[in-house]
């Protein structure tokens, strides 16, 4: 930040000037092209909507420019140095003078921006017009070039850095699998009795909760927890199988729970298997396997009560359960904390960056 001060010092001691967006010797902002979205045909330009690239053609329509979304993902700041294509819910900031301003530098500026957005019919709208309100710092282009030397650094560093620990939480999760797939193949070894889950359990069909009031209670569905009710539809041990959609995501619960219509609970003979065991067994069984259906994923009660399962002494189940718990606890410990690290270093950027453009 010292060379930046310095910079600034000697190169407008007396501050900053501002200038408006809409000053059109300096920037040019105006829409993208088209009504829809081009067909992705493996051309060389990128296609830019309001996320970012959807597709790629040979036909662009400007070049080293930043795009911020104007309809659906408004206020959504991207930037591209090379020709691209910009479709219509796109709005392209362009610099006119680059003696004057840097573009790099106007990409920084354009994603610190709180930038309003409106309704048009039923989607998020936001007009260039709206870019006329705006005024930024533009200080002396070496200023800004440093500052851009500067967070281009940071950038890549950050997105390195969260790189490496999505990567590291990814061999976690793989390392956890591993061990849990292992132990339960070993206590396949000895003796063990082979039954199916119709069994040692009864799969139970969820149901509908909007008649209940809000209260204590979580009610599950495929994705986890939805809300919370004053019932519950079972409150001993269950395991949580999918019924529709993604067919992997199966919970265990102890607490008393209301379950909708997308996933089963499961009523567990206690005297025969320790719940927990059978959960850790049916996450090693990858049920999304047994999918039924060719478009929403899909198991039926027909179908579980027929998947088979080896069933050790008590002691061994409670020894295995007692593995993984630990090492569960060990992992998910990890894994909470890795997504932290990486949001905290995306609000450290965020912070320097807006440091510097103050």
């Amino acid at each position: 930040m010292s060379k930046i001060d310095e910079l600034i010092e000697r190169l407008c001691p007396n501050g900053v000037r501002f200038e408006e967006l809409k000053n059109k010797k300096l920037f040019k902002f105006y829409y993208g092209k088209g009504n829809r979205i081009p067909e992705d045909i493996g051309g060389i330009y990128d296609v830019y909507g309001a996320n970012g690239i959807v597709s790629h053609i040979n036909e662009y329509n400007c070049e080293d420019v930043t795009i911020i979304g104007h309809i659906g993902a408004v206020g959504m700041v991207n930037r591209c140095k090379k020709k691209c294509f910009v479709t219509y819910n796109g709005t392209i900031a362009e610099v006119v003078d680059k003696t004057m301003v840097n573009s790099q530098y106007l990409y920084y500026v354009l994603t610190t921006l709180n930038l309003p957005s409106y309704k048009k019919g039923s989607q998020p709208f936001l007009s260039v017009s709206d870019f006329d309100k705006i005024r930024i710092p533009v200080p002396p282009l070496e200023v800004q070039c440093e500052i851009v030397h500067i967070l281009d650094d940071f950038t890549l560093l950050s997105a390195l850095l969260s790189a490496l620990l999505s990567a590291e939480l990814k061999v976690r999760q793989m390392q956890y699998e591993y061990y849990r797939n292992r132990l339960i193949k070993e206590t396949n070894k000895v003796e063990c009795k082979n039954l199916t889950l119709e069994d040692i359990l009864k799969i139970k069909n969820g149901k509908d909760y909007k008649h209940l009031k809000k209260g204590e209670y979580p009610v599950y569905g495929t994705g986890g927890v939805m809300t919370y009710v004053d019932d519950f539809v079972y409150d001993k041990p269950s395991v949580l199988i999918p019924r529709k959609g993604s067919l992997d995501k199966i919970y265990y619960v102890e607490e008393p729970f209301w379950n909708v219509d997308t996933i089963f609970y499961t009523e567990i003979k206690e005297n025969e298997v320790i719940p927990k065991y059978v959960y850790y067994y049916l996450q090693n069984e990858h049920l999304e396997k047994l999918n039924i259906a060719g478009g929403i994923p899909s198991l039926t009660q027909a179908t579980l009560n027929k998947v088979k399962i080896t069933i050790p002494s008590k002691d061994i189940q409670k020894r295995v359960v007692e593995v993984l718990d630990n090492f569960d606890k060990i992992c998910n410990s990890l894994m909470d904390g890795l997504p932290a690290e990486i949001e905290a270093r995306q609000k450290q950027y965020e912070y320097y960056r807006d440091k510097l453009l103050t």
